[in-house]
């Protein structure tokens, strides 16, 4: 019972292609210009390099991430590949509002003062993770993290009732 998965954020496949398809658009655009239009001082096209490269590395890794999705169970927040990337007793809250530092579409969880924080982690369009902050969205779509999020709350009140009601 612990182990069913209450909700699942996946990002869909028009959303996957306009997200890679974005940046991987960047990329071979500063690339080109670097290549066949360079601008007349060396750094510049040092700089266009550089860009290029780094958006065309970032397509291949937002690619691969948003090829998994994250699952919700009663004790924790999972990928799909099996890494677990919160567990619901170590969520102190849950930040969706306008002005919140969140990815689009998606939600920030803040972790417990006493939670060993896991390393830093950024899996493109799908989630990542700061010392205490883990961002989940970007690529997904809304409805679904709204579902995620609301379920994440109920848990997490749920938790707190269990823990100061005995």
């Amino acid at each position: 019972m612990a182990d069913e998965v209450l909700a699942v954020l996946k990002a869909s496949p028009p959303r996957r292609i306009l997200g890679v398809g974005t940046v991987l658009t960047l990329g071979a655009l500063a690339m080109y210009v670097a290549l066949f239009e360079p601008p007349g001082h060396p750094g510049w096209t040092a700089f266009l390099v550089a860009l290029g490269l780094t958006a065309l590395w970032l397509s291949n890794k937002m690619r691969h991430a948003t090829s998994a999705h994250l699952e919700l169970t009663r004790t924790e927040l999972r990928s799909s590949t099996g890494e677990i990337i919160a567990h619901v007793a170590d969520i102190k809250g849950l930040e969706r509002g306008a002005f919140a530092f969140k990815p689009s579409n998606g939600f920030t969880l803040r972790l417990r003062p006493g939670h060993e924080a896991g390393p830093r982690r950024w899996e493109p369009g799908l989630w990542w993770r700061m010392g205490r902050r883990v961002g989940i969205g970007g690529v997904t779509p809304g409805s679904q993290a709204k579902v995620m999020a609301e379920l994440l709350v109920g848990l997490i009140a749920e938790q707190a009732g269990d823990q100061s009601g005995g």
